[in-house]
């Protein structure tokens, strides 16, 4: 009998583990056209990647942690890479894609706020063990894309009161979640936690992508608070 209830507990652990889940949401960049009108301190997205290499940042750093067969979900807003990429005259999607398919990781590629809960929604009972928002956002938003249709303006977003549409029987217990856009901190991170029963880190203030290029996660210009 003991063995048996071992056996059974070992199966249920290991069925856990293979669920787990790494939910990782990307934002897209402003376009040049329209950054370029605006007076220096306020332009956005010069680098087109700036979410992009942070979101592989992170991947990387959860492979370590979990290893090589960590299941990773990366949603990205497919439009902005295009937009920009058109832009600029690069295919960035396709670079996405590479990324995606050498990290072993499965990409989703979204167009709205919707399909971003659906995707989150759609996992397995507790299965995400961790989150983090790579984008743009204000303190009611998370803005999928910025500038990159009307300047200095989204038109694509999840607002804090899109969030109680989350199902919270998604997430592990003691989930680590994390929002590394400006001001997430000062509402939405409340939205979150009511909506999900999982706290999300957010930013008291603004966050700095410039650290991504030294291959290290944003850094903030405030603090963090749950």
């Amino acid at each position: 009998m003991k063995f048996l209830l071992s056996s059974l507990l070992i199966l249920i652990i290991s069925s856990s583990f293979l669920q787990a889940r790494h939910v990782i949401l990307c934002g897209g960049p402003a376009l040049r056209v329209w950054e370029d009108l605006r007076v220096e301190k306020q332009q956005h997205d010069r680098w087109w990647a700036n979410f992009v290499r942070a979101s592989t940042i992170r991947i990387d750093e959860l492979r370590e942690v979990h290893g090589p067969s960590a299941k990773v979900v990366w949603v990205v807003y497919k439009d902005g890479y295009v937009r920009r990429g058109r832009e600029d005259g690069k295919p960035y999607t396709q670079w996405i894609q590479e990324q995606a398919t050498k990290r072993g990781v499965t990409l989703k590629w979204i167009s709205s706020g919707s399909q971003v809960i659906s995707i989150i929604n759609s996992q397995p009972s507790r299965s995400i063990r961790s989150f983090d928002f790579f984008g743009h956002s204000n303190k009611n938003c998370f803005m999928l894309d910025y500038g990159a249709e009307i300047m200095a303006a989204s038109k694509s977003w999840i607002h804090e009161k899109d969030l109680r549409k989350l199902k919270s029987s998604v997430f592990a217990k003691g989930a680590v979640c994390q929002s590394y856009g400006c001001f997430t901190g000062e509402s939405m991170s409340g939205y979150w936690k009511r909506a999900t029963g999982i706290p999300l880190i957010g930013a008291i203030g603004k966050t700095d992508y410039i650290p991504v290029g030294k291959g290290k996660l944003p850094s903030i210009n405030g603090r963090w608070t749950m």
